[in-house]
């Protein structure tokens, strides 16, 4: 670890984790997370009111835990990065503030990211630098996409998306019809691993001759599975939960893996990233390494720890920023809930640093 690499904290609050990581360069210094899903887990899935409320609950408390695991000042900073979108606007609204107000004090360059991007960058931490392009399957509740990144900082090109539900957000729905609670990806994961993904013949999404080669579709699906469980229901039948969790994963990562080699076939790429929560799925991991081994693809998954929401992911771009000496983001910042993901960074306005020049007096103690 070099010490003239770029020190960033990166802060997450797309959704209901309040997530603060701390690189230096491409080495993970500190990943403090506080999370909501318990408080959401009442209601069956994420409220955004409560989740904005929660993070401004957590984010000093956070970012002040990270900072003491990673044994830094403040002060030693090079950069705040900041999911500025996709993502529940509340929500980001609460982590654009936080970072504006620690990057004023601190007079640091701040910079305003792109989720889906941070999420690909995060395999930097564990696999080391990116290749150039990279492919990158980005499965998780609110996306299901296919992207090509010959550059992570300023070219991020999207292959294909769902249409419909995420991938993610299939578990979770199919996860309340069989009474299973929330988040469903963790619970129907467990449950599938004793139960048999070829008993029920579940459908396939947009995987006809005709369809969009690398787009996605789960609700026919998650309709599909439904209406199958009602039926045994209706019948007086006992649903075999275990089958029904291992034949519904299965389809789905069945489509995402099929499609995410094919994309890298047609395009010449070696190699297939897979980020995203649902990136954490045993059999999707198990699957896309058979897939890609198979096609002589080589794999690269982090840890499910950073495949989920993090502020180690912001952090982990927002040092590529820093080291590719990309503009920073204005005080000006605002937070986009529909970010597109062409958007890997927010760049500023303005010719000169305007936080430097702000800030000059380091209000930050």
């Amino acid at each position: 670890m070099a010490a003239d690499e770029p020190l960033v904290l990166g802060i997450e609050t797309s959704c209901d984790e309040t997530g603060v990581g701390i690189v230096r360069g491409t080495t993970l210094l500190a990943d403090a997370i506080a999370s909501s899903v318990d408080t959401h887990a009442r209601y069956g899935g994420v409220v955004p009111e409560i989740a904005s409320r929660a993070h401004l609950e957590a984010m000093v408390p956070t970012i002040e835990r990270a900072l003491k695991t990673a044994g830094v000042s403040a002060r030693d900073l090079d950069g705040i990065a900041v999911t500025a979108g996709p993502g529940l606007a509340g929500a980001l609204l609460v982590g654009v503030s936080a970072a504006k107000a620690y990057a004023y004090a601190l007079g640091k360059p701040l910079y305003g990211v792109n989720h889906l991007a941070s999420h690909i960058c995060v395999d930097q931490l564990e696999h080391g630098p990116l290749p150039e392009p990279t492919m990158a399957l980005l499965v998780s509740g609110g996306h299901s996409s296919l992207l090509l990144a010959p550059d992570i900082t300023a070219d991020v090109r999207p292959m294909g998306a769902t249409i419909d539900d995420a991938a993610g957000e299939a578990f979770d729905k199919i996860a309340r019809v069989l009474d299973l609670g929330f988040p469903g990806g963790p619970v129907i994961d467990r449950l599938a691993k004793e139960g048999d993904p070829n008993a029920i013949a579940f459908p396939r999404g947009l995987t006809g001759a005709k369809d969009p080669a690398y787009d996605f579709s789960f609700s026919g699906l998650k309709t599909a599975v439904a209406r199958w469980i009602e039926a045994k229901r209706a019948a007086g039948e006992e649903v075999p939960v275990r089958d029904v969790a291992a034949s519904f994963q299965e389809a789905v990562v069945d489509v995402l893996t099929r499609k995410a080699v094919r994309a890298c076939k047609d395009e010449g790429v070696d190699h297939l990233m897979i980020g995203g929560g649902v990136a954490a799925n045993s059999r999707l991991r198990a699957l896309a390494e058979e897939r890609c081994e198979r096609a002589g693809i080589r794999l690269r998954v982090p840890r499910p720890g950073l495949c989920t929401d993090n502020g180690a992911m912001v952090a982990a771009l927002g040092a590529e920023m820093v080291a590719r000496n990309r503009p920073a983001s204005d005080l000006e910042l605002s937070a986009d809930s529909s970010l597109p993901v062409t958007d890997p960074h927010v760049p500023g306005n303005h010719g000169h640093d305007h936080v430097h020049e702000v800030s000059k007096e380091n209000l930050y103690p």
